[in-house]
Parts: C-alpha cells; sequence; structure tokens
C-alpha cells in the first residue's frame, strides 16, 4: 500500500548498512543502551544520501536512517562513469582526496568511500582517507565533497 505511494525514483534505491554501534549510558538504574546505525542509498544512477539513525533496537533505527537518507539525496554530476574532476575536501578531523579514473580501472578506495561511490553510480575513481578513522565522519566528508564537484561537458 505504501509503494503505491512512493514516486517512480526512489522504487529502485538501494540501502547498505555500513556502521551499527552499541551505545551504552550510565543511569541509576543500570545502563540504557542504544544502537545507532549509519546508512547509505542510491540509485546507481548519479542520487545518493547517507542517513545515521537511533534507537534502543537496531531494525527501528535502520528504518529511520533510511528514511532521512531518502529525504536528504544529492545528485552526483557523473562523467563517462568517474567523478567529473579533483577535489579534496575537508570534514571536521576528516580529509578526503577523490580523482577521476581512466574507463576500466575500478573504483580504488576504501571500504567506507566504496559503498557511497558505488551506490552513487560512479564506476572509477581512486581515493584516500587523509586523517581521521571516524567512519562517521568520513561518509560525511565523501557526501560534502561530491556536493562541492561541479558537472563536465562530454567532448564526443
Amino acid at each position: 500500500m505504501d509503494e503505491s505511494i512512493l514516486p517512480n525514483e526512489e522504487k529502485n534505491l538501494e540501502e547498505k548498512v555500513l556502521v551499527i554501534k552499541r551505545i551504552s549510558k550510565k543511569t541509576p538504574g543500570g545502563n540504557y543502551i542504544t544502537f545507532s546505525v549509519l546508512v547509505v542509498v542510491g540509485d546507481r544512477n548519479g542520487s545518493v544520501g547517507v542517513g545515521v539513525g537511533r534507537s534502543q533496537e537496531i531494525p527501528p533505527a535502520i528504518k529511520k536512517a533510511i528514511n532521512y537518507a531518502k529525504k536528504h539525496l544529492i545528485t552526483v554530476p557523473l562523467y563517462k562513469s568517474t567523478i567529473p574532476h579533483d577535489i579534496t575536501m575537508k570534514f571536521k578531523a576528516a580529509k578526503i582526496l577523490l580523482k577521476p579514473a581512466p574507463e576500466g580501472s575500478g573504483l580504488k578506495v576504501g571500504n567506507m568511500i566504496r559503498a557511497v561511490l558505488e551506490l552513487a553510480g560512479v564506476k572509477n575513481a581512486s581515493g584516500k582517507i587523509l586523517k581521521s578513522k571516524n567512519k562517521v565522519v568520513n561518509i560525511y566528508a565523501v557526501i560534502k565533497a561530491l556536493q562541492q564537484l561541479k558537472p563536465r561537458i562530454k567532448k564526443n
């Protein structure tokens, strides 16, 4: 019933859970356990979104994260299955570097960046995470970098 309400664009979105963190808070009554989930959604055709959801159980946290990611999709300008130009992005403690790669070279990036670029539809690129080891901050740095990309015209 809900699916008929969704626009066609949202029906073919893929989701990928990247991080599940168990968070424990000390209270006078004992430990208060919650879960934090980082999810990436994309259509492999230039749209990608990232979301964080928190809940006392994992499935509702995943659902919240997916809903947030779907509402905050960004469009990535693609140029022949790669990104249009080099970009270095600093976000909080994270610093990342993304470069276009020639056809057939694949994604030469770390696990976290790979998940975002695959769901965005980028097939060839190279990149490096330079500073932070924090997965959540690194993903947000990648999303910020993809937002800053300028489209490039194909020369055929």
